[in-house]
Order: C-alpha cells, then sequence, then structure tokens
C-alpha cells in the first residue's frame, strides 16, 4: 500500500487546478453575459423614452389641430420656447410651447434630438438618440455607417 501512496501524491493538486481553471472561466462568462444584459437593458430603455416622447409629441400635434401645418421644421436642437401652463395663450403661441417642452424631454436621452418635418401623407416625427454612447451627433438616421445616431420615426396624419 505505501508504493500507491507515493505514486499518487500531487494529484489532487493538479485536479484542483483544472477544476479552478474551469470555474474560473465559467464566472468570466457569467460576468461578460451580465454586461451585455446591462447594455441591452439601458438600450431598451433609451428605446422604450423616444417611442413614448414620439407619442407625447403627436399627441401634442393632435390636441393643436389648427397649427398642424406649422409643427413642420420643429427642431428641439432650436426650442423657440414658450410656456402656456401659467397662463392661456394662441393655438400659435401652443405650438412654441410643446416644442420648448418636447425639447425638454429630449434631455432624457443621450445626445437626444427631436425633427418633425413634412411628408406626402403628414408629418414625420423623428427621435435620434446616441443608443451606442459615442457622443454621434446629426440628423442621420438609417443606414450610414459613419453616424451611429439610433432613430425612431413616428407618422402622423391630420
Amino acid at each position: 500500500m505505501l508504493n500507491n501512496r507515493a505514486s499518487q501524491r500531487g494529484l489532487t493538486l493538479i485536479e484542483s487546478m483544472v477544476a479552478l481553471l474551469v470555474i474560473s472561466i465559467g464566472l468570466l462568462g457569467i460576468a461578460a453575459l451580465q454586461i451585455t444584459a446591462m447594455n441591452q437593458n439601458t438600450s431598451s430603455l433609451n428605446h422604450s423614452q423616444a417611442v413614448w416622447i414620439a407619442y407625447n409629441m403627436s399627441d401634442r400635434i393632435r390636441a393643436n389641430l389648427p397649427e398642424f401645418d406649422n409643427y413642420d421644421g420643429v427642431d428641439t436642437q432650436s426650442s423657440p420656447g414658450g410656456d402656456c401652463e401659467s397662463a392661456p395663450c394662441s393655438t400659435n403661441a401652443m405650438l412654441d410651447a410643446d416644442a420648448t417642452e418636447w425639447a425638454d424631454l429630449m434631455q432624457n436621452l443621450p445626445g437626444g434630438r427631436g425633427m418633425i418635418t413634412r411628408n406626402a401623407d403628414g408629418l414625420l416625427i423623428t427621435v435620434m438618440w446616441d443608443d451606442e454612447g459615442t457622443g454621434a451627433t446629426g440628423t442621420n438616421c438609417g443606414n450610414n455607417p459613419d453616424v451611429d445616431l439610433t432613430c425612431y420615426t413616428l407618422a402622423v396624419t391630420q
């Protein structure tokens, strides 16, 4: 029996090291999965907020139908300022107040920007944000590989 013990000396240490290596690789994989899940969760939150912000503006447009055509060209980068909460205002002043409040909502998105443009059927509300967190700015959405803005567009008809 003494010969058996001598031939197996140190074998459990190698097995322990291999087990530790396998467990370490597994834990690194779990950590990477957690980081990816957190990034996707943030992206999902930004997308949900963008959808809500676009629908918020579409509701504002529908509530101010006399100024429907004048919402064309509203850009949160140059909101005119306006406040209709403290005193009654005209439909034109309501448009300015809507643009100002929309610009305030856009601050919830990283690099957020909103634009309203006219198309053949009505208005297009576009919400843009920097989902990748690279500091991208501009107005280019879609297939341009140099600009990584994420966009959500909503069509509003009269």
